[in-house]
């Protein structure tokens, strides 16, 4: 087989495969070129996800007719004046992309510099159609259409109009995020889906493109080091999000997605955060050009650090000093020392005969949800004990009635602010009878609570802490599985459906998800463009985070495959869920409360580690103990 060179159209459309993989690529290239042109002001009108349509107008200085005519060919820019690559200023620089989307669209290319007249060229699938003069103000309008038309084999490949719309919007996110002192407008499929002004402040500008609220709940980033300058604005360690896809970092003005630098944020809230949930940031990060190579992928999304270690360090360094100055410090960790010391147990088989036999359960009674309303006494309903009867439990009163006692409210765990009475200001309740031996319990009885977070248990053979929040998770995803098992998810209408503010690719795949998400209990209307209604919440989880909720289930459908259902991704499904109706840390619990979540935790599937794969409990053995007091 002899060597041959290529055909110009055949190089350009292998050079497509590598610039212009989606809607979204094309979009991002054309952007580009508009902001590298000195637009002021750039709008983009899209149909069909950009499948159908893309095009954008910019205000900036355009093109005389030959260079227009150039500009169509392969490596020809005018971002380049000299050969120094190393000091590259512009987002574009390799001449690529509007030959590579001319080979696989329609192209029409309208320009004009101020002063002279407009003109037009048209270019089919890598054909030269159409050339004349055009009526437009000064600057340059490109239109591509019916991409990837006369590719099937790429065409096929594409996906949903909603998954390239919404990666479409995405990408004009991060670029006008870049540049706040211009001014952007989207349009898809006739309406309006962003508009942001130029000249705005960055924090503005960042909190506008992602959540208002942000700016509330964010620090402001101003740090520098041997020439490098990072800036920005980072969400408080309380205002996260369940994906990282929140987080927009920026080298000299370019977007880019590179590990090194998600690495760095992860590392600086590496003690504040749970492993399962990721900060909003939009980082700036401003470098000579010589200590960068931008030139590693054709897309022109990665970049190459001469130093990694020190723009890695600047990032943790940064944002750590913002956060301390903020207030928004974590616990400190203890010693490897003391942490070496603790052991983690297994909770007993549920289906253990000798447990069952030793403590008289024949079944085990669900916690009822986080945030519910105290219901009224119905003596057909199980919620007929009265207040006293319920306070007498947790104390040991003499005076409780016969057979009221620690074990007859083992499935009691409601909230303190709608159930129990107020709870004192000590961990300490007065004992008027003789409390319940240790040895009773697996994980021994409730003792005391810690940092309104930890359970202090007193077990034969130790000392038992148990995270509250962990704990209670995984007893509500058991119980969500149990109920899924069953059919569907029993779910509780609201008094007052709320409504829950979105971006519309987030209600767009909630909305494809609507009939699914039902059968978990959870049901969702449309409520315009970028609101969903939530009518009912699963009856497990009570009226918590209802924002949350749906807020990070429709961050978590992103990363879902659009052919998998989503019963086919249940315990993802059913842990997000779990998560937003559990007791939460920093809420203090009555002793019956704390001995009823350790009650039903003895007899769950997996309650020795939460939905996230952390410990729920460890213990502390007395030969431990007696160790660290240098009895032994």
């Amino acid at each position: 087989m002899s060597i041959r060179r290529l055909p110009e159209h055949l190089v350009n459309r292998i050079a497509a495969g590598e610039v212009v993989e989606r809607p979204a690529s094309a979009l991002k290239e054309l952007v580009e070129n508009a902001i590298d042109a000195g637009a002021t002001r750039i709008t983009v009108k899209l149909a069909g996800g950009g499948i159908e349509l893309i095009e954008v107008i910019d205000d900036g200085c355009g093109m005389a007719p030959a260079e227009m005519a150039l500009a169509l060919e392969r490596h020809a820019t005018s971002k380049l004046p000299t050969d120094d690559i190393e000091h590259v200023a512009t987002l574009g620089f390799r001449g690529e992309a509007l030959p590579s989307i001319a080979s696989v669209a329609r192209l029409t290319l309208e320009s004009r510099v101020r002063g002279a007249e407009g003109w037009s060229l048209t270019v089919d699938n890598g054909a030269r159609v159409a050339e004349g003069p055009a009526a437009l103000p000064p600057g340059t309008r490109v239109r591509v259409e019916a991409l990837f038309g006369r590719v099937p084999a790429r065409r096929k490949f594409l996906r949903s109009t909603r998954a390239e719309y919404a990666a479409c919007l995405d990408g004009m996110k991060r670029l006008a995020m870049a540049r706040p002192d211009i001014a952007f407008s989207v349009e898809h499929d006739g309406r309006r889906v962003l508009s942001v002004q130029g000249g705005e402040s960055r924090p503005a500008r960042v909190a506008a493109l992602t959540d208002r609220a942000l700016q509330e709940n964010s620090v402001a980033i101003d740090f520098e080091r041997e020439g490098l300058v990072l800036g920005g604005v980072a969400s408080i360690p309380t205002f996260n999000r369940g994906v990282a896809d929140h987080q927009y970092l920026f080298v000299n003005g370019r977007p880019v997605k590179d590990r090194l630098l998600v690495g760095a944020v992860r590392g600086a809230y590496a003690e504040m955060l749970a492993r399962d949930r990721h900060p909003v940031v939009a980082l700036f990060l401003d470098v000579p050009p010589e200590v960068v190579d931008v030139n590693v992928h054709p897309a022109k999304t990665e970049v190459r650090f001469r130093d990694p270690a020190l723009a890695r360090g600047l990032i943790v360094s940064g944002l750590r000093r913002a956060l301390d100055a903020a207030g928004h410090r974590s616990v400190q960790r203890p010693s490897d020392a003391a942490l070496g010391l603790w052991q983690q147990g297994g909770v007993p088989s549920p289906n253990s005969s000798s447990l069952e036999e030793g403590l008289g359960w024949s079944e085990s009674r669900p916690l009822v949800g986080l945030g519910e309303t105290r219901p009224q006494p119905n003596p057909a309903s199980g919620w007929s004990a009265s207040q006293a009867d319920l306070n007498r439990a947790g104390r040991g009163s003499p005076d409780a009635p016969e057979g009221v006692g620690l074990r007859s409210y083992s499935g009691v765990v409601r909230d303190s602010g709608t159930f129990f009475a107020a709870a004192p200001h000590a961990r300490a309740e007065p004992a008027r009878h003789e409390a319940p031996l240790a040895t009773d319990f697996p994980l021994g009885v409730a003792r005391g609570q810690v940092a309104k977070t930890y359970i202090v248990a007193e077990a034969e053979d130790g000392l038992v802490l148990v995270d509250q929040h962990a704990a209670h998770e995984r007893l509500v995803l058991e119980r969500m599985r149990r109920a899924m098992a069953g059919g569907t998810v029993p779910s509780q209408a609201l008094l007052l459906a709320e409504v829950v503010e979105l971006d519309e690719p987030g209600c767009d795949r909630l909305e494809a998800r609507i009939e699914e998400l039902r059968a978990f209990g959870l049901e969702l209307e449309r409520f315009g463009p970028r609101a969903m209604l939530v009518r009912a919440v699963p009856a497990a989880l009570g009226t918590g985070d209802i924002h949350g909720l749906v807020t990070d289930l429709a961050d978590e459908l992103a990363s879902f495959d659009e052919a998998l259902s989503l019963k086919e991704r249940l315990d993802h499904v059913a842990a997000t869920m779990a998560c937003h109706g559990s007791v939460r840390a920093g809420r203090i619990l009555s002793v019956a409360e704390m001995n009823a979540l350790l009650r039903e935790m003895e007899v769950t599937p997996h309650s020795g580690q939460c939905n996230h794969g952390r410990p729920t409990w460890v213990k502390l053995a007395h030969g431990d103990i007696e160790k660290l007091f240098g009895r032994k």
